[in-house]
């Protein structure tokens, strides 16, 4: 799975997770974006392809590492 987060002052404003394939808002100013970025089809598959880029890539690295050190 793959999470990106957006904080402000410890505070998690809006968290994209691709399970849910959406932007989540958590403060209103978070809810705001999370709309707006929902409704932006370019920026929703950005988001959606940084799975594909970054876990797919480092998944089986990660999982390697972690086996050896267990």
């Amino acid at each position: 799975e793959y999470i990106q987060s957006y904080y402000y002052n410890k505070l998690e404003l809006t968290r994209f997770s691709s399970s849910v394939g959406k932007f989540v808002g958590f403060t209103e100013y978070g809810v705001r974006n999370a709309a707006a970025w929902n409704n932006n089809p370019s920026y929703l598959s950005r988001a959606k392809a940084q799975k594909e880029v970054y876990c797919l890539n480092n998944i089986q690295i990660k999982y390697d590492n972690a086996l050896t050190k267990s």
